[in-house]
């Protein structure tokens, strides 16, 4: 059987309809309970990509049939029809259709293998809008993230400058104003270069320097505060960071606290206390990065660390935390995240105070090895003095 004397068998059981130009035939996400046949005129499908874009996948004309998909699985519409020129359609509720399959199985078959062709046909299409959708969408909360990341630095290189600028400014003025801009201006570099990071294949080296902690943590603070306090939201340190040297990579890890503070704050818009806590242990030191903000979900707790897990922000990659964790694993730790009975959140990292350096792997392996050979050695010797005895 043709594919046209199937259409004209259908077309003889259907009900004439009439449409003008822009009147909706059929609605997305309505019941589906019939087929359409073009006898004159035009129609466009189309759907929704993302909440509010709708885009047309196709345009079809005389003696083309659309709904057919609803018909064979009986859910509600996926696409919206719309007269694009006055047509005329032949209706055939469901039943009709399927009572015609039944009484012959080649018009079935046919039918079959148009809508098999148009499904690939579409898929191919709504896949490309999907993806140029995501794309386009992923560009602009790039664009979003950057903006926001960068306010506060180009805000306390802007307060600077106008100190710099200004006549009556002393020297230490000046010193210390060109000290903040230059400290901005690498904040906001390290910010590009680890988003630009996440985005290769490969990880950067990590260069470790011995540093002093207590030291590493009193500028990160006194750098935070400022920001903070326009936010009315204090900072604390509930313990001492412990006076030690351990190896820190200075150029990232003040990405680890400023994303971890900077996440506090954009949930505590009307003030409240940043706690960080110190935990110095044998082997590493524990830092707890404390909020009295809502605290965070477990669904989300779930996620958090996931690349592109914006959970609600309405600004932001996603990226921050995913970072912030590739940048602690880089040092040989851990970080995980928790919940406090009564709010706030909890976000805890930890740092070894040593890295073993490959060299000193190699003597260790070499040390085992030699172990290893000795021990063999001995025993078998041993067996040699038994078997002699025996």
């Amino acid at each position: 059987m043709s594919s046209s004397h199937g259409l004209d068998l259908l077309k003889r059981n259907a009900r004439k309809l009439s449409f003008r130009k822009g009147r909706v035939i059929l609605r997305e996400g309505e019941s589906s309970d019939a087929l359409y046949v073009i006898e004159q005129g035009s129609v466009e499908i189309s759907a929704l990509i993302g909440p509010h874009e709708r885009r047309v996948f196709a345009t079809f004309g005389v003696g083309d049939y659309f709904g057919e998909i609803g018909v064979i699985d009986s859910k509600p519409r996926s696409a919206t029809a719309i007269a694009k020129t006055h047509t005329v359609v032949r209706r055939i509720s469901r039943e009709k259709v399927w009572r015609m399959f039944t009484r012959s199985p080649r018009l079935l078959v046919t039918m079959m293998r148009g809508f098999s062709h148009r499904l690939r046909e579409f898929d191919q299409r709504y896949l490309q809008e999907l993806f140029q959708h995501e794309r386009l969408a992923l560009v602009g909360r790039f664009a979003q993230s950057i903006v926001h990341d960068f306010r506060s630095p180009l805000s306390d290189i802007g307060f600077a400058a106008d100190l710099v600028s200004a006549g009556d400014a002393t020297h230490k003025e000046n010193t210390m104003a060109n000290a903040m801009i230059r400290r901005q201006v690498d904040r906001m570099a390290g910010m590009i270069g680890e988003v630009l990071e996440f985005t290769r294949s490969s990880r950067s080296r990590v260069v470790l320097t011995k540093t002093r902690f207590d030291q590493f943590i009193e500028e990160m603070v006194a750098e935070l505060r400022p920001e903070a306090a326009r936010k009315s939201v204090a900072i604390e340190l509930k313990t001492s960071p412990p006076r030690i040297r351990i190896p820190l990579d200075r150029h990232r890890l003040p990405h680890v606290f400023s994303n971890l503070v900077r996440n506090a704050l954009d949930v505590m818009p009307r003030g409240g206390r940043i706690m960080l806590n110190f935990i110095l242990g044998e082997r590493d030191v524990m830092i707890k990065v404390e909020d009295t903000g809502p605290g965070i979900s477990p669904d989300v707790l779930a996620h958090l660390f996931d690349p592109f897990f914006t959970h609600g922000k309405s600004h932001g990659t996603g990226l921050g935390l995913s970072i912030c964790k590739r940048i602690v694993e880089d040092h040989k730790g851990w970080i995980s995240a928790s919940s406090k009975r009564g709010g706030g959140a909890v976000l805890t990292f930890s740092l070894p105070r040593s890295v073993e350096s490959p060299a000193s792997k190699r003597r260790k392996g070499s040390k085992n090895g030699a172990d290893l050979r000795e021990k063999r050695v001995k025993e078998s010797t041993r067996r040699g003095r038994l078997g002699s005895r025996l």
